[in-house]
């Protein structure tokens, strides 16, 4: 059986060699031409995985597993799923993208094991919902938290929706957004709310 392979974490500055030379080009370079796009589908959602680690002061020099049953661990220990959507895209449209946020439970695949689990579930306390809430093509910039969202809910009450799809307005009624400056108070205080209720329930 294959063991795991370990991964460092990568500066950029690491070069690419050809028979044992350094050929001209760095990590860095292959990161600015491939993933540049923070603003498409593709890098979008690991972006804001990004965004709310900072938010979560996670110790960013920790890599970050993309294999794990939910996307981010704060220090506090708070298992959170996060989701991302934007009402621009990269693309030619003729009007902005409606918003909507998958919350399906899924079978998750245990990297140690390699094996997937036998059901479909949530294994977060917590889910983020980012919107980049911005509608100006000029002006729309993913690095500009300004321009962001944040929407949170508990597992207790994404359960309770009983959908596989969640839309913005109907997060409106369940919830307020906050900015990135209050998203780390907001998810404590979600799954703190989420202990207490479990807690009535077992007494």
């Amino acid at each position: 059986m294959l063991e795991p392979i370990k991964i460092t974490q990568k500066t950029g500055n690491e070069p690419l060699t050809f028979n044992g030379k350094d050929i001209g080009f760095k990590l860095i370079d292959f990161w600015s031409w491939g993933h540049s796009d923070i603003l498409g589908n593709t890098a979008r959602g690991r972006f804001a995985e990004f965004i709310v680690a900072t938010a979560l002061k996670i110790d960013l020099s920790i890599m970050n597993d993309g294999w794990n049953a939910f996307d981010l661990t704060s220090p506090e220990g708070i298992k959170v799923e996060i989701k991302a959507s934007a009402y621009i895209q990269t693309w030619m449209q003729k009007d902005f993208s409606k918003i909507n946020f998958s919350i399906k439970a899924a079978r998750s695949w245990n990297s140690i094991t390699n094996e997937m689990a036998e059901t479909p579930s949530r294994a977060s306390d917590v889910y983020v919902f980012c919107l980049l809430n911005h509608k100006e093509q000029n002006t729309i910039d993913p690095m500009n938290l300004d321009q962001w969202e944040f929407f949170v809910l508990s597992i207790l009450e994404v359960n309770n929706c009983n959908v596989s799809t969640i839309s913005l307005k109907s997060l409106q009624k369940l919830t307020k957004s906050v900015s990135y400056s209050n998203l780390r108070e907001e998810i404590i205080r979600k799954h703190k709310n989420e202990l207490i209720e479990k807690i009535k329930k077992e007494q």
